[in-house]
């Protein structure tokens, strides 16, 4: 087997910014480069330029790594490499089919699967989960994704709508999410639903210290400026931040009653937030959680990093490569 064999380019798309790095088979990233997502140029333009400058960068020739991975923040046909109708955070990649793109132009293989399954392979063959045959990792940022890797095979569901931990309600009357359901975890424990929160909150509060972070006006605030303002005792923001520990904390624990997990992690943009609060988020875990199970499984908070998000997208070009070894079709474009 070659050097360039054993190296994979990974691709994370992203809703600002598409990152790609050149990852080695035991999740060393050689090189990486970043570009707006939205500079002008469109997606596929903006990943096909930078496959090309990250593998130069290495001093690899793009036409001789394992394959290319591709993690887009939408779902996916992972099984024809298509991106699915809806693709909010990049609509031109709606429909595209963006591995039979990216395998025709370098002539290498090519998969694409929904980002936060990429990530949850990268957590399993690189990180939290080495060693392990099962994990779940739930993803805290401007949305809430997630993914399973169960017996060592991630879990895609019959449609590839598995995993979406994301819309499990966590209060039955709750605030109305943008799926289009009732009381989700997303619009409690993300990034978009924790800033959100906090502004319908600082409307019946126009003396909260919050608003005056904001400058007075309630559409600026964020929320990091909510955990921030949470922890010197800001009580508009610790209420919102109280909610959201304890519906990551129920969560967690519908996660471990129903799949008993080795490994749970918890990333994503918001991680480094609910760090500073593990405790908290742990202990309304208990609440719930059946108490062996919770036990029995390590829970680990594993703070955003682009450079970890492209060891996804390379993971999936490690993790396909070897089941096409294996009963079943690989999930893979290849080049004709």
């Amino acid at each position: 087997m070659s050097d360039e064999s054993r190296l994979a380019v990974g691709v994370d798309v992203g809703g600002t910014t598409i990152a790609a790095g050149v990852v080695d088979d035991g999740g060393r990233v050689l090189a990486d480069l970043q570009r707006p997502t939205h500079g002008g140029v469109g997606a596929e333009t903006t990943i096909v330029e930078l496959v090309e400058r990250v593998t130069a960068a290495a001093g690899l020739d793009v036409a001789r790594v394992a394959g290319i991975g591709v993690g887009v923040p939408a779902l996916v046909d992972a099984g024809r490499g298509v991106v699915g109708p809806e693709a909010p955070h990049v609509p031109e990649l709606a429909g595209r089919p963006l591995a039979e793109i990216v395998a025709t132009r370098f002539g290498v293989p090519a998969f694409v699967d929904n980002d936060v399954n990429a990530l949850a392979l990268a957590e399993w063959q690189f990180g939290a989960g080495r060693g392990t045959q099962s994990l779940v990792v739930l993803a805290a940022g401007t949305g809430f994704g997630s993914g399973i890797v169960l017996d060592g095979v991630l879990v895609r569901g019959a449609h590839g709508l598995g995993a979406e931990f994301g819309h499990t309600p966590v209060k039955f009357d709750g605030r109305p999410c943008w799926c289009g359901g009732r009381g989700c975890l997303a619009v409690y424990a993300s990034g978009r639903g924790v800033a959100e929160a906090a502004r319908e909150r600082v409307a019946a509060d126009r003396d909260s210290a919050l608003l005056r972070d904001a400058g007075g006006d309630a559409a600026r605030i964020t929320a990091a400026m909510v955990f921030a303002a949470a922890e010197r005792g800001e009580p508009v923001a610790a209420a919102v931040v109280d909610e959201a520990c304890r519906a990551l904390g129920a969560t967690i624990a519908v996660v471990v009653n129903g799949l008993n997990p080795e490994v749970v992690v918890i990333t994503g943009g918001v991680a480094a937030s609910y760090a500073r609060l593990e405790r908290r988020v742990l202990a309304a875990a208990a609440d719930h959680a059946l108490s062996r199970a919770i036990a029995a499984t390590r829970v680990v908070i594993v703070p955003g990093d682009k450079r970890v998000t492209v060891r996804g997208a390379a993971a999936l070009v490690f993790y396909e490569l070897a089941r096409a070894g294996t009963a079943g079709a690989p999930h893979a474009w290849r080049p004709s």
